[in-house]
């Protein structure tokens, strides 16, 4: 037996890196879910049970349905600007702080490549939005359904003290609790947290280009804002200026480049008591899907570029 075959026998086989591992993309996943809870991120989830609790007492000069209503309303407001709040705050401070505590250059001196990084750092902030959300949810529908008890009956010894019938007073107590608690309050909440997934992606996109982690926050902020309200004002420019060469360079690249945001706002009309049916959530599902994709493929490519 020649040497190379003894020394080829002698040594271990060197074992194969995947080039795509769904198993390190979850690994900085959790390590970014836990980064953040340690910056104590859910204290807010304090706030927001005051606020819930504050709104299901108040007993101003509502009807019973109006005032189930205001507390819906009221938490589903608060849900949806802690959320993309956070999803600005969040994804905005996680590269740039990896950079200072010299985290990025130990995870990528290993087999990490930056795709999976940037989807483990995206998919961290995503999961704690997630959870928070649904903590959120399940404090909301406590104090609704305890409400909508409460309501329902003073209603009632309302309505029959007042020599309503009884078909009458079923039926009015119906249109209470349709503001009430509804499986339908969880597509509100899936709503939420798609728009919150595409504000993330966007930050993330701007956090590999910007120059700190204030400029990324402004950006991000200033493309949530105007991404709820360039389709309404490109249609008015698009009008005016149609055929112009301002519209083709101007116009149509920000309608294109910026989400559209009000898309994702079905909410209002979960609470208004509008169905929403499920082909519509799919749809905004898909239209997050495309979003993110496009994002963090754009993120990656000026991330890739960067030397660290």
């Amino acid at each position: 037996m020649s040497e190379s075959q003894v020394s080829s026998a002698e040594s271990p086989a060197i074992p194969r890196v995947p080039v795509f591992s769904p198993g390190r993309i979850w690994v900085l996943t959790t390590s970014t879910f836990t980064q953040l809870v340690r910056m104590k991120t859910f204290y807010f989830l304090i706030v927001f049970a005051i606020l819930v609790a504050g709104a299901s007492n108040l007993n101003l000069l509502y009807t019973s349905a109006q005032k189930l209503r205001m507390l819906k309303d009221a938490s589903f407001g608060a849900m949806s600007i802690f959320s993309w709040l956070f999803a600005i705050a969040a994804t905005a401070v996680l590269i740039p702080r990896d950079l200072e505590d010299r985290t990025l250059y130990t995870i990528l001196a290993k087999p990490v490549p930056r795709l999976e990084y940037l989807l483990g750092k995206l998919f961290g902030v995503l999961l704690t939005i997630g959870v928070a959300l649904v903590v959120m949810q399940i404090l909301f529908t406590g104090f609704l359904f305890f409400r909508e008890v409460t309501v329902l009956a003073e209603e009632r010894q309302s309505l029959e003290a007042q020599g309503m019938s009884a078909e009458d007073i079923r039926a009015q107590l119906e249109l209470v609790r349709a503001q009430g608690v509804q499986w339908q309050l969880i597509y509100a909440l899936i709503a939420i947290f798609l728009k919150a997934s595409v504000v993330a992606a966007v930050t993330m996109l701007v956090s590999t280009f910007a120059s700190s982690t204030l400029f990324t926050m402004i950006v991000a902020t200033i493309v949530f804002v105007v991404g709820h309200f360039h389709k309404l004002a490109a249609g008015y420019w698009m009008h005016e200026l149609s055929g112009s060469l301002v519209a083709k360079l101007v116009v149509k690249p920000i309608v294109m480049i910026i989400p559209d945001f009000r898309v994702f706002n079905v909410t209002e009309n979960i609470v208004g008591g509008t169905p929403v049916d499920a082909g519509t959530m799919l749809t905004l599902a898909g239209l997050a899907l495309l979003y993110v994709a496009v994002y963090s493929a754009v993120a990656l490519y000026l991330f890739i570029d960067k030397e660290f």
